[in-house]
């Protein structure tokens, strides 16, 4: 409308977008593209190939230390167009496991196997049962039950049968997350006690616990209805 005012009746730019009542920075107003961000894509995406489990802030900051002059808000809106915002579960690379033969031990508190199982209450509630067994006899050394069962509960269990029994030169275990925690690995090295992995998927490297799991499991777990009793708080009076 404003050019078409100046070619019909020669005005000015100022008069044409006065008589049309459109300001003059908006007539003169020209849309600029946002500047590409595919250097930013390639950048993010060669940290994330590097450090698979560094969050936005740790990508930022490297970036501004090589020299980059980006703005957080900018880089947080290119991480979250890539989805790198979304929670990634790095895969947990365990040692290669030797198979070892399952040989019977000569006498008791050579070598002992742990392991654990799950089961529900009756009203749905999930349950786990640590069960640990000395290979020589068959003998069942302890059963712990909880709802939860972490490695630090794992090492006071085998404390307090090492107070009785003395400890094993050896324990049997597969791969589960309490099993290759840091915290029983440094319970066994400070005790030379040394730890058997079998390889994963094979229960039968471990069959004596796996034995006494089955015959628990059907002649306990699955004959009672089992429930925890409630504990009440005790109130004390002011």
């Amino acid at each position: 409308m404003v050019e078409f005012m100046q070619q019909t009746h020669r005005l000015s730019q100022r008069q044409a977008c006065k008589v049309v009542r459109l300001p003059r920075s908006s007539f003169a107003y020209r849309k600029t593209g946002r500047p590409s961000d595919q250097l930013i894509m390639d950048e993010l995406s060669a940290l994330v190939d590097k450090h698979p489990s560094i969050g936005f802030w740790k990508c930022y900051h490297r970036l501004r230390k090589a020299g980059n002059v980006w703005n957080h808000k900018r880089v947080y809106r290119v991480y979250t167009s890539m989805k790198l915002n979304l929670r990634r579960r790095a895969k947990k690379r365990l040692p290669a496991r030797v198979k070892q033969p399952l040989a019977q031990p000569n006498s008791a508190n050579q070598v002992w196997s742990m392991d654990f199982m799950q089961d529900s209450l009756w009203n749905g509630r999930k349950y786990r049962l640590l069960n640990i067994m000395d290979d020589y006899n068959r003998e069942l050394l302890t059963v712990e039950i909880d709802t939860s069962l972490p490695s630090a509960r794992v090492v006071r269990a085998l404390e307090r049968i090492a107070e009785d029994r003395g400890l094993p030169k050896a324990i049997r275990v597969d791969n589960g997350p309490e099993f290759i925690s840091n915290k029983l690995g440094q319970w066994c090295t400070k005790n030379q006690v040394e730890l058997l992995f079998i390889q994963p998927g094979k229960p039968t490297q471990n069959a004596f616990i796996e034995r006494l799991n089955g015959s628990l499991r059907k002649e306990v777990l699955n004959a009672y209805a089992v429930s925890f009793p409630r504990v009440r708080p005790f109130k004390t009076r002011r």
